[in-house]
Parts: structure tokens; sequence; C-alpha cells
């Protein structure tokens, strides 16, 4: 089990550890719905260290990402982010992530912490135009601030004019003392805020200087559980849940990341199923009555008849409601339509509905 630059932290606060993606993380402090609210009303800070961090340069860099991503990278501007995935042969995806344009020949993939050694591997494999690739996962920490008061509760920490770091931009930058740190206006909580990239040998003085400023707003630790439940509420995708290799970004509404202005990797399948649609798409439904949808419970129809199963599932905190995604056959994809929830014995009821579920 690998350890954060910041384990040791975490459980002198009373962070209730978890091993998640061969890291020991914190899953929650205080408990989950109270740490919610504190993102989505003022400030929290995460540790989100597990992510991998992969810096392509030279002048093919720009060639390989096209190939192997789906989103049209040339569109990018120095400090400007972009959300994309990494499609496979067979029409899933290797992975999801965020490509950050530093300089025309250099550039950073941010990917799952629990995809780290497959999406190198699948990048390496198809690096014919040989860039050159460093994988500085195990070199950097990420840290996550989000909420609305992030910009004012953050501003004494650097020279930058936070308020002018619009969403997926960033700039490098002095934060908290480090001269050269990366303040980007991305994260998965639809909170706003900042992600901060710092190498590891810095993120312990971060922390602290975050902690410092956010004092007076009320900031505290933010565990993965109401990471989980904040990106849910968003109807953001989890790899492992709502996508994997056997989900198609057509399929599960990443078609708006899914350009074909350029050649990559299956572009040719995926076009064929935006043209032609798809047999099932991933739906956001809320339930009818009580109850709380998990991972892996059936989705039904009106007969009873099994269309589907959840993959992501919880009592959202914001809406105090069972919330939750999941495939179903096209024709019941649309908001309105009515379907049900397997809930052990019980057979909820629940309404597609038209993502965000949490609306701000």
């Amino acid at each position: 089990m690998k350890n954060t630059a910041l384990s040791e932290t975490h459980e002198a606060l009373g962070a209730k550890m978890v091993p998640f993606a061969g890291y020991n993380m914190p899953v929650s402090y205080e408990g989950v719905n109270a740490e919610h609210e504190t993102v989505r009303k003022s400030v929290g800070v995460f540790d989100v260290s597990h992510m991998g961090e992969f810096l392509i340069t030279g002048p093919n860099a720009l060639s390989l990402i096209q190939k192997v991503c789906s989103n049209d990278a040339s569109k990018l501007e120095d400090g400007q982010a972009q959300y994309s995935c990494l499609p496979n042969d067979e029409g899933g995806i290797v992975d999801d992530l965020i490509v950050y344009r530093l300089e025309a020949e250099k550039w950073l993939l941010v990917v799952n912490a629990s995809n780290i050694e497959k999406d190198w591997n699948w990048i390496n494999l198809h690096n014919t135009m040989k860039a050159e690739i460093r994988n500085l996962s195990e070199e950097y920490s990420l840290l996550a601030i989000q909420g609305p008061n992030a910009v004012e509760a953050m501003q004494s920490l650097t020279s930058e004019d936070l308020s002018d770091i619009k969403f997926y931009t960033f700039k490098v930058s002095d934060f908290a003392g480090i001269p050269y740190v990366i303040i980007s206006a991305t994260g998965y909580t639809g909170s706003g805020g900042f992600e901060i990239y710092c190498k590891n040998s810095e993120v312990k003085q971060v922390w602290e200087k975050v902690m410092e400023a956010g004092k007076e707003y009320g900031i505290k630790p933010i565990g993965l559980a109401a990471r989980d439940t904040l990106r849910l509420e968003m109807g953001y995708c989890l790899y492992g849940n709502d996508i994997n290799d056997n989900t198609s970004p057509i399929e599960a509404g990443l078609g708006w990341i899914t350009k074909f202005t350029k050649d990559f990797i299956n572009a040719e399948n995926l076009k064929k199923q935006k043209e032609e649609g798809v047999s099932r798409r991933l739906i956001g439904f809320e339930l009818n009555e009580r109850g709380i949808p998990r991972q892996g419970y059936e989705i039904v129809d009106t007969e009873g008849k099994q269309i589907g199963l959840v993959t992501s599932g919880t009592m959202s905190p914001s809406l105090n409601k069972g919330i939750g995604l999941g495939y179903v056959p096209t024709e019941l994809s649309k908001p309105g339509s009515e379907i049900h929830i397997k809930i052990r014995k019980n057979i909820v009821a629940a309404t597609v509905v038209k993502l965000p579920f949490y609306k701000g």
C-alpha cells in the first residue's frame, strides 16, 4: 500500500483511512454529509495525490495526444485544459483524463490512480511518432481546493488574481510560498475552486498554508466519500463505475469530448455509433420514494424485467433523495421516462432526469 506525502497528516487529523487504487487514502474525517456540505457552501480541501501525471514533450507531443485522445487538443492554447478520454480498439474507454497544454511542445496528462500503469502502457504502445514521455506520478502531489469560497479564501497565498483563472484554464505561478505550482481552475465537484499541482516535498507546506488561509472561511479537509457524492450530484462519470473498457463514450453521453475533426484510435467505429445511434445510454435517475440505490442494483422496467444495472448511486446530501446513474435501452433514456430500481426485495419507482442532479 502506497502512502501520499500527506498520509500521516490525515491520520493525525483523525481521518478514516482506506485502501484506494493501491494507496492509503482518507475516506472521511467527520462524516460524508458534513464534508459534502462544506464544499457546496464554503470551501474544502482534498488530497488527491494518488492521481497520475504524464509529461509529454517534443515536436511530436501533440500528434501522440491527438492519436490516443478522443477530444481535439489542437484547439488548446497555452494555459488551457481539456477533459478527454482514451478510446480502446473495441469501442470502450481505457480511461478518462485531463489534458493540459503547458507549451506548444509540452503537455501534461492527468489520469486516474487505478489506471496509471494501464494508461502508461497504452500510450507508449501507440507512441509510434516517438514523443518523449515521462511518468511523474510518484513525484507530484495534487490538492483540490473546492467550493464557492475557494477564490476568496486562497487569494492571500498567491500573486495571481485567482478570479482571472477561468474554468478549465490554469497558471504556473507562486502559491503558498512555493515559486512554481500549477493552479488549475478544475475539479470534480461542480462547486468551483482549484487544483494545485506541486512536488511531494512541497505539499506539506502547501497543505498547512491552505488550511491556515481558509480558517476564517471554515475550511475543512474532505475525504474520498464526499468527493464521490459531490461528483455524482453533477452526473460526472467515475471510471470503473460508469465508464470502463466496455462502455463507449457515445453510450456514456461523452459525445461532446469525442471529436471527429481528426483521426484517433477507433474513431471510425465511434463515428458510426454517433451517426446510427446506440442501443443503450447512460442516464441519471431520481427515486420517487425513499431508498438508496447502490452500484450493481438491477434497473427493471414496469413489468419487472431487468433492463440494466445501477453504475453509481447514493443518497444525495444536497437533494435529500436517492439518485443514481446507469445504462438503459435508448428508448427509456429520455428525461421523464419511468424506470424502477430493485433495492433488495423492493421495487422502487424512479424517473429519468436531465443531468446534473444538483443545479447549484
